[in-house]
């Protein structure tokens, strides 16, 4: 059936005290940017709840799109009748028809905010649990813990029936918690990490580092698609595509094979963190997690953090794998994730990378390259693209033929 209107309830931002109206204001214009795609629908945040009027709008796809906003703990989906008995119980009908079965309890709770309206709030539980009886042969009235609760709302402007809460995707509001730079490959956990980010309201930009030809245009667009698996989650995401070639080329020749991996990181992060200085990013965030590979080690991270002194914040970093795709699944950047195109991360990647490294080893052979010019090329080369959700990149062609390797 198709709704009228979408209530939606929060969750923590209940705690948020003098705060409160900003978080509000944030999530509507989340919620405003996520249903861009259909104009006709209203968004009106209010102290307690917000309401989302379709305005004819297909309210299936809306309540999809909803379920991803973060800030939102449930909604319900309201039909609005005209302000009348004989209105609401043929709304009561269509609304119950595939949800009330025999054997099923139900109870009727009314609302009304219109005190001028007619019927009490006690008349209207009586005689509409009347009129379910009757219509729903097997149906019982139970007033705690019922398994539906049939919500009327007396407005001014009619009457809003509600049979069912939705949840949500909890957290805050994408934006409240500052920017962050998630440093985005092509692998698992690197979503994984940008998603549990912005669910605690970061406004995360995607730096994502390419190196052609060693990298194909399929994995840059990999990339991008998964950021827009990302931006479901916010309206829109911004992508960051850093050139990184002539570093890993430089580092290649320069540098001895068991550093090369610590010292492309430390170029990575030198990258990131002049970004978010650009860009007003407060952190850089990664998919690390540590023990899984040598570059996560905490004597490794501990020499690629060398270079700066801004906040890493590793949102998976004490998870194992079966728990990242977990989650990955969940938000469906799984199958995205594990297509075979290569990342800049695996070239040149040397057989037997140091483990544990020694910092003062890393400052002494990373003398050997030109760390300031590499960096002011790459900056210099930089590609910013505004990413909308669910936007498509991959050539389905090649898609296909991946498929089978």
């Amino acid at each position: 059936m198709e709704y009228t209107e979408i209530m939606v309830r929060y969750g923590e931002l209940s705690t948020k005290g003098k705060n409160r109206k900003d978080f509000i204001n944030r999530l509507g214009g989340n919620i405003r940017k996520t249903l861009k795609v259909f104009p006709e629908v209203e968004v009106h945040p209010n102290r307690d709840r917000t309401h989302v009027t379709l305005n004819g709008a297909d309210s299936a796809d809306v309540i999809g799109r909803l379920k991803k906003v973060f800030g939102i703990q449930n909604f319900s989906p309201s039909l609005k009748v005209e302000r009348t008995m004989e209105d609401v119980q043929r709304g009561t009908l269509e609304l119950l028809k595939d949800q009330l079965k025999a054997g099923m309890t139900f109870k009727v709770n009314t609302r009304r905010s219109d005190h001028d309206f007619e019927i009490t709030t006690d008349v209207m539980n009586r005689d509409l649990g009347g009129f379910i009886l009757d219509n729903f042969p097997g149906s019982i009235v139970q007033m705690k813990n019922p398994d539906i609760t049939l919500r009327v709302e007396i407005r001014s402007n009619g009457i809003f029936l509600t049979s069912e809460i939705i949840q949500g995707a909890g957290g805050l509001p994408v934006g409240t918690a500052g920017k962050g730079m998630m440093m985005l490959s092509g692998g698992i956990d690197s979503p994984v990490a940008g998603y549990l980010g912005m669910k605690r309201g970061v406004d995360m930009e995607m730096v994502h580092f390419f190196s052609p030809p060693y990298t194909s245009e399929q994995a840059l667009a990999k990339a991008k698609e998964l950021t827009g698996k990302l931006a479901a989650y916010a309206g829109n995401v911004q992508f960051i595509q850093v050139p990184f070639t002539e570093i890993q080329e430089t580092i290649k020749e320069k540098c001895p094979e068991g550093y090369l991996m610590t010292i492309q990181r430390r170029m990575m992060l030198r990258l990131v963190v002049a970004l978010a200085k650009q860009r007003g990013g407060m952190a850089v965030f990664n998919g690390e997690s540590l023990g899984q590979v040598a570059s996560q080690t905490m004597e490794s991270m501990a020499a690629i953090n060398d270079v700066t002194n801004m906040p890493i914040i590793r949102p998976v970093v004490s998870m194992d794998k079966n728990e990242i795709i977990e989650i990955a699944k969940k938000i469906d950047t799984y199958d995205l994730s594990i297509m075979p195109f290569e990342d800049c991360c695996t070239i040149f990647a040397p057989p037997a990378p140091k483990t544990r490294p020694d910092i003062e080893k890393t400052r002494y052979y990373e003398k050997r390259i030109d760390v300031e010019g590499l960096l002011e090329r790459s900056l210099a080369g930089v590609k910013i693209e505004n990413v909308h959700a669910e936007q498509k990149f991959m050539n389905q062609d090649e898609d296909v033929f991946a498929e089978l390797l």
